[in-house]
């Protein structure tokens, strides 16, 4: 038993550092903090004007009543009613298509990036290098073409 708990635990730390982990961790993390941006957007910025076009609706509101509430001779609610709450789900909706819509923007942007890259490396490996024109030799001077006559005619009294 105590093996197995030494195994399980180095697995789980083996799983725990790799990178791939961490890396999705911080993405649930921003996701998470991200996501309540999204709401209060929905929430407190676009859905208020649109309730306000249609009639100064609040949309968190809207539902629609499948049972009334059972109240007592004093007024008191017994039973809740039954509702369905098509506002809140409207509001969810809306939210999913901004999250989608930004979702589909980052990987638009990763993707492009990547095929950029990809496109920069392939070019890079078709093009070698230009070589470099090899610079053209200066004038000899004039002490350097003297000893080559006198090279020459040694050579020409040799033969």
């Amino acid at each position: 038993m105590a093996e197995e708990k030494k195994g399980f635990f180095k697995e789980f730390k083996e799983f725990i550092s790799k990178g791939n982990i961490v890396d999705m961790a911080v993405g649930v993390i921003i996701g998470g903090a991200f996501g309540k941006i999204v709401t209060s957007l929905v929430n407190d910025i676009v859905m208020p004007p649109i309730g306000l076009a249609i009639g100064g609706v609040n949309f968190s509101e809207l539902k629609a009543v499948i049972k009334a509430a059972e109240l007592d001779a004093a007024g008191e609610v017994v039973k809740e009613a039954v509702t369905i709450n098509y506002g809140n789900f409207i509001q969810l909706i809306l939210e999913f298509l901004i999250i989608a819509l930004c979702v589909f923007l980052v990987l638009k942007a990763i993707m492009k990036a990547k095929s950029l890259a990809e496109k920069m490396k392939k070019k890079e490996e078709e093009e070698p290098a230009p070589e470099p024109e090899p610079e053209p030799e200066p004038e000899p001077s004039e002490e350097v073409l003297l000893l080559r006559e006198i090279r020459d005619a040694l050579k020409d009294k040799k033969e």
